[in-house]
């Protein structure tokens, strides 16, 4: 009786051991998971890394396409137009040397031939006096010894011969011209901006003709504040300029070059004005795009080049400092020097070093030298993470 209880006390102890022992030595010989380190819930952040480079500086300003010269015509002599050119109308083209148009030249070339036969006469009596003149020397020498007067040579009416030649040869001058001046006559190339007569018109001496622009060269008139000036070289003057201009219906750009500076500022404003000027506006002796006059530009006028400049967007600064993550993946802050500011970007020449990794995300609750961790991190972060998974999944 004894020994049967004692078999039933110790069998399930038997079999209770030998599971224990099974179990562990399947534990033993699986692998057991690293242990993972505990989440710290590290801000993240993007960066950029800094390189300083050379950066061309451009002065913007803005202005209107005029021309170097404009020309109201006028007429110097009376009469009615008999002949109009074609193309002297609104709009078009001219040429220097070009006649626009025709005053009667009748009444002008009787006045010449007037003018012609008066100094022919007055040069025949001009040759009749000295002829006389020397009749008269030889015959006072033939009567008398004596040194002969200038009356009895006849000088004074020589002298009123002479005169009588030269002013009528200034009315053969001033009827030439009258002439000339009954053709009206570009005086360089030019697109026509008004016309105020037609054919049959009878002008008065001064009377309006038209208006024209001269082709060859445009002008533009830049207004820039003194604080900007410090950035062109030699106050701007031959400065290169890019023109950007609607034409078309599209935005076109144009090359140009300050030629001048005004050098008196604008009493209210207290601008200072470049002059730029584009060669053949209208594209007559070229195949690029035309700048008509009357149009509005924005100009880029091309400045000093900074050497070392770091770009960076211009909200990145505040209360002039920059975010930046440092050596240790910590948050601090540079101190920087804005020289300006350009389309949204700020050139910075002090404060910034080649490689530095800028933060350019926002930080909810920024604390000066909190451990940040960048996107990059994260993304190896996870990918290791999910690795040891799948290893500790397989074993």
């Amino acid at each position: 009786m004894d020994k049967f209880l004692n078999k039933r006390v110790l069998l399930p102890i038997v079999i209770l051991a030998s599971g224990i022992a099974i179990m562990a030595a399947f534990a033993s010989m699986k692998k057991p998971p690293e242990e993972k380190p505990t989440d710290q819930n590290i801000p993240w952040v993007e960066v950029k890394v800094n390189h300083p480079q050379n950066k061309q500086i451009y002065v913007r300003s803005q202005g209107e396409v005029k021309p170097k010269f404009e020309t109201v015509l006028v007429a110097q002599v009376s009469g009615i137009i008999v002949e109009l050119d074609a193309r002297f109308e609104k709009g078009g083209f001219v040429q220097k040397g070009q006649t626009l148009a025709q005053i009667d030249p009748s009444d002008y070339q009787v006045a010449l031939t007037q003018a012609q036969a008066s100094l022919a006469s007055a040069q025949a009596l001009l040759e009749q006096e000295k002829a006389q003149g020397q009749v008269a020397k030889v015959e006072w020498q033939q009567i008398q010894d004596l040194e002969p007067s200038s009356l009895a040579l006849r000088k004074p009416q020589l002298a009123q011969a002479l005169a009588q030649v030269k002013a009528a040869k200034a009315a053969v001058q001033k009827a030439e011209r009258d002439l000339q001046r009954t053709k009206i006559i570009a005086p360089f190339d030019a697109i026509v901006a008004s016309r105020n007569i037609s054919p049959g018109s009878f002008l008065s001496t001064g009377s309006q003709i038209g208006e024209i622009y001269a082709t060859e060269v445009a002008e533009i008139r830049l207004p820039i504040a003194e604080s900007q000036l410090k950035f062109l070289q030699q106050k701007g003057v031959s400065a290169q300029v890019v023109l950007e201009a609607e034409s078309g219906g599209q935005l076109q750009t144009f090359d140009a070059t300050i030629v001048r500076s005004e050098g008196i500022k604008n009493s209210q404003s207290r601008m200072q004005y470049l002059v730029a000027q584009v060669d053949d506006p209208y594209a007559l002796k070229s195949s690029k795009s035309s700048l008509e006059f009357g149009s509005y530009v924005v100009a880029k006028i091309h400045g000093q080049t900074v050497e070392n400049a770091s770009i960076l967007a211009r909200h990145l600064i505040k209360d002039g400092q920059v975010a930046i993550l440092d050596a240790n993946d910590q948050l601090a802050y540079r101190s920087v020097d804005i020289l300006r500011v350009e389309d949204g970007q700020a050139i910075v020449t002090n404060g910034l070093f080649e490689g530095d990794r800028i933060i350019v995300s926002a930080l909810q609750y920024p604390v000066e030298g909190m451990k940040l961790s960048t996107g990059n991190e994260l993304q190896e972060s996870k990918e290791q993470s999910d690795a040891d998974t799948v290893l500790a999944q397989k074993d």
